[in-house]
């Protein structure tokens, strides 16, 4: 996810909150919030550094023979471009006289533009956009994915006014505002609040009728489920250990019985049980090791397979601890086969067949 898609100064003013808490039947009973109300927001408020009101929908595009299809469209206002920090590689954005007037112009997103100009300039060439022609004054440069599933580069954005005369009038809009301050965010906040709330003619004693929502709302969501996916991997993790440090008890156990003859000998050739200790012990850390460095293997691939949807990488911290953790678990699991074997009788051991 790209910083430009959810920034940590920008407001979403929604219908429906991001995390709902509520019964999907009050929700779906709100009032739709309007262009106007969004417009008489931007006006009233002392917090606001840009403003813009959003609607969308998906259709086909078409240069020529070339289509692309299932492109996000986006009606927006002039301001959008401040609002979610676009950079255009390629002419510019909408302007307030565009909006105003409805016109039949666009901004492309970078593949879209890739897609039907890969050789010439996208500039003042007319796309057709469901059964509408508009003129391209703009390409957007390349943003990535939002939330590694939507594309923000597979969208055209137009006026929104032209967009409810051609794409679908769309009563609801969604409104998004960059603050002047980010430390000023929860006075902000509560302007909004404050202001929709009057042009919404909402009853002192009734809820908001609007959502109000915020980058922070993804990172305490991301922390909650982190935090609950942590503890069952650490539970699964301490459970494998636990499994897996008896079974290389009972390997050992048993190298210990087929070798008590090699243990004997050894020890009656003078070899001192610190010696028989440590060569079981290290053959314990060392097949935990092996495991460890398989276990490794296998997450690397995983990792690498999956970077394609989320970003992950394996640090040198985390190999380090897993190499630790194994050494450690092969240790503590062969420490009694160990010790048995450093504690063995010679003449007991060497009279076994």
């Amino acid at each position: 996810m790209r910083s430009s898609a959810i920034g940590a100064d920008v407001v979403f003013i929604d219908k429906y909150p991001w995390i709902n808490e509520e019964p999907w039947w009050k929700m779906r009973n709100r009032k739709d919030i309007t262009l106007a109300e969004a417009r008489a927001l931007a006006r009233q408020s002392q917090y606001i550094l840009a403003a813009t009101a959003e609607t969308y929908s998906r259709r086909t595009v078409r240069y020529g023979d070339a289509v692309a299809t299932s492109v996000t469209i986006i009606g927006t206002t002039e301001q959008a471009a401040t609002v979610s920090g676009l950079i255009l590689t390629h002419g510019r954005f909408l302007t307030a006289a565009e909006v105003e007037g409805a016109r039949p112009v666009c901004v492309l997103g970078a593949d879209v533009a890739a897609n039907f100009f890969p050789f010439e300039s996208p500039l003042d060439k007319r796309v057709r956009v469901g059964d509408s022609t508009f003129e391209v004054v703009g390409v957007i440069s390349r943003r990535g994915t939002f939330l590694a599933m939507e594309s923000l580069d597979n969208q055209v954005f137009m006026p929104i006014t032209r967009f409810n005369q051609v794409i679908g009038w769309r009563p609801n809009v969604n409104i998004r505002i960059k603050v002047t301050d980010i430390h000023k965010m929860p006075e902000a906040r509560e302007e909004f609040r404050g202001i929709l709330r009057r042009i919404r003619n909402v009853a002192p004693e009734d809820p908001d009728d609007f959502a109000i929502n915020e980058q922070k709302m993804f990172i305490e969501m991301f922390q909650r489920v982190g935090g609950a996916i942590a503890a069952v991997g650490l539970f699964i993790t301490g459970l494998s250990l636990f499994v897996g440090g008896i079974g290389i008890m009972n390997i050992m156990f048993v190298s210990v019985a087929e070798r008590t003859k090699e243990i004997g000998l050894r020890k009656a050739l003078g070899a001192k049980p610190r010696a028989i200790l440590l060569q079981f012990l290290l053959e314990a850390a060392l097949i935990c090791l092996l495991g460890g460095l398989i276990g490794l293997g296998l997450a690397w691939g995983a990792a690498a397979g999956a970077s394609s949807i989320l970003p992950m990488r394996i640090s040198p911290l985390v190999v380090s601890l897993a190499l630790g953790v194994s050494l450690v678990t092969g240790i503590i699991a062969g420490f009694f086969p160990a010790w048995r074997a450093a504690k063995m009788d010679p003449v007991e051991a060497l009279r076994v067949e």
